[in-house]
Order: structure tokens, then C-alpha cells, then sequence
């Protein structure tokens, strides 16, 4: 069954064109949903959860979110961009709500806050009232409160904003672990490239309101060219190695100490780099297709919408 599933997804607010017609089929154990601010990320999550109206069709673990919305939201945590918790309101008061929302009976949802707000590392402070927490602990508390039903699917918007490098490091640990630890997928919502670098298996890139690219990070990265663009990586002397690669007509480039960059000629193989290694003496260590960085790889589908 796919995760995600959609065909013609709108969304206008007024004059104002939020979504349009979005068609997607996305799966993965964490998927970034990337895109720059205002190109319809949190409207999207949002109408996946059932909260607004929408023209077409969306569908979330089989389930039409235009029609059956409750039903998603028992089996779907959200954790929201913005802060969302009554004034006074402590940890435990805030994740039990939530559970009793969720349809638990009030004592298991008393339990399951306190398992989840351990597992937020929050145990300590859970008694506390959440107005005088931090901003890393307010994003802890709502990562709690999302996984308190024991959700099968995560939608987490922009966990990490606010945070410090600390924070944001300890934030993005957690969620690299749940799909391990709760068994749940997870679509994080963010303009944080690195933060998708650091956890994210697929990604879903969205540009004025519209799906620009749907598929495994290795996919959006892809190959940066053809298959004798190389980095290569030896023990000692790169030198060595680059003038013997130049030499039968290749081009190279030292880019770190032991690290070089390497167009092969058209019809060469990357046969020649080991038979130049060991005409020169130069020890191979590693040797890989050069493809592109995440935000090329991003900057690249955004620029060609």
C-alpha cells in the first residue's frame, strides 16, 4: 500500500493558489518534504490530515483523507510548526489530552504520555508547565504528543526549527531512530537541506504549490554525469596520479589531500585509473561516480519548474 496517494490535489484560499493539482505516489521510511517557504508544505500536511477542504483526491495509508479525516488522525501524528499547547498546561496534562483526543481510554493515555515523553528525554521535566520551557523542549514535548496514540505514520513540520546545532543534533536523532524503535513512517516537512541529508531515505520537493520531483534521495542526487565522471581517493601522493591520468588524456583535480576529481576520456573505463595507479605506484583507496550535492540536486529541480 502506498504511503501517500495523489491525484488532482487543490487548495485555494481565496485568490491565493495554495496547492494545485498535485499528483503524487509517495512511500519511503523517511521522506523529506522539501521546498521553500510558501510552496504549500504545511497546506498539503494539512489537507492529508483531513483539517481543510481540498479539490481532488488525497489518500493516506488507503485512507480518503476528504472523507474519513478522524480516521487518518487515529493512525497519523502531527507535530505542528507552530507551538500548541493550552497556557499552564505541563507535559503529562498536554500528551494525555492528546491520547483521550485520540480515542485512548483516560489511564492508557496517561501511560502512554509518560512512555512517550520518556522517550523525548522529558522524563524529569514532565510535571513542569510547558510556558517556561525551552524552545528545544517545546519541540520535544510536541514530538511527544504525536506519538502518543502509537501512530503508524509521522507528519513532523519543521521539527528542527528554533533549535540549537545541540538541539537540532539531539532533535534529529530521534527521529532517525522511530521508524526503528515505533515501527512508523515519517514525512518531515522542512527548508533545511542538511536535515534531510542527515536522515531521509526519499523526498518529495515541492515548488508553488505544485510536486516537482517524488523519489529516493540517491535518485534526486543521481549521477552527476556520465559514468567516467569519478572521485577517486588514494593513500599518498594524488599528484602522481593526476599527471598519469592527464597524461592519457584525462582531466583531473586535487580536491583534498588524498582526493581527486576525475573526467575520464569518452571511450576510457575506470580500468584506467587503476592501470595509471599502479603504473606510478599510488595506492587506490576508493572510487566512486561524482554525483551532485543535495542542494544542487534541489536548487536544480527548483530552477527547472
Amino acid at each position: 500500500m502506498t504511503l501517500i496517494a495523489l491525484k488532482g490535489l487543490a487548495k485555494r484560499f481565496g485568490p491565493i493558489v495554495a496547492l494545485s493539482e498535485v499528483d503524487a505516489a509517495i512511500d519511503g521510511k523517511i521522506i523529506g518534504l522539501l521546498g521553500p517557504n510558501g510552496a504549500g508544505k504545511s497546506t498539503l500536511l494539512k489537507c492529508l490530515l483531513g483539517l481543510v477542504p481540498f479539490e481532488g483526491t488525497a489518500e493516506v495509508l488507503g485512507i480518503p483523507a476528504a472523507t474519513r479525516g478522524a480516521d487518518i488522525r487515529d493512525r497519523v501524528g502531527y507535530m505542528p510548526e507552530q507551538e500548541a499547547f493550552l497556557a499552564g498546561m505541563s507535559a503529562v496534562e498536554l500528551c494525555t489530552y492528546a491520547g483521550e483526543l485520540s480515542g485512548l481510554p483516560r489511564t492508557e493515555a496517561m501511560q502512554r504520555a509518560h512512555a512517550s515523553l520518556y522517550y523525548a528525554g522529558l522524563e524529569e521535566k514532565r510535571y513542569q508547565p510547558i510556558d517556561g520551557y525551552s524552545t528545544g523542549m517545546k519541540q520535544r514535548v510536541k514530538l511527544a504528543q504525536a506519538l502518543v496514540h502509537d501512530p503508524e505514520l509521522l507528519f513532523l513540520d519543521e521539527p528542527t526549527n528554533g533549535l540549537d546545532p545541540r538541539s537540532r543534533e539531539e532533535m534529529l536523532e530521534l527521529i532517525v531512530d522511530l521508524p526503528v524503535r515505533r515501527g512508523c513512517a515519517i514525512v518531515l516537512s522542512t527548508h533545511l537541506l542538511p536535515d534531510v541529508e542527515r536522515v531521509c531515505d526519499h523526498a518529495v520537493i515541492m515548488h508553488k504549490g505544485r510536486v516537482r520531483f517524488v523519489g529516493s534521495i540517491d535518485e534526486l542526487r543521481g549521477a552527476r554525469g556520465r559514468l567516467g565522471e569519478l572521485i577517486v581517493e588514494v593513500k599518498a601522493e594524488p599528484e602522481k596520479l593526476s599527471a598519469a591520468l592527464s597524461a592519457a588524456g584525462a582531466t583531473c583535480r586535487q580536491t583534498t589531500p588524498v582526493q581527486l576529481e576525475v573526467d575520464l576520456p569518452a571511450s576510457a573505463t575506470n580500468k584506467l585509473v587503476f592501470q595509471a595507479a599502479r603504473d606510478v605506484g599510488v595506492q587506490v583507496r576508493g572510487i566512486e561516480v561524482r554525483r551532485e550535492s543535495l542542494e544542487a540536486a534541489f536548487l536544480r529541480v527548483i530552477e527547472a519548474a
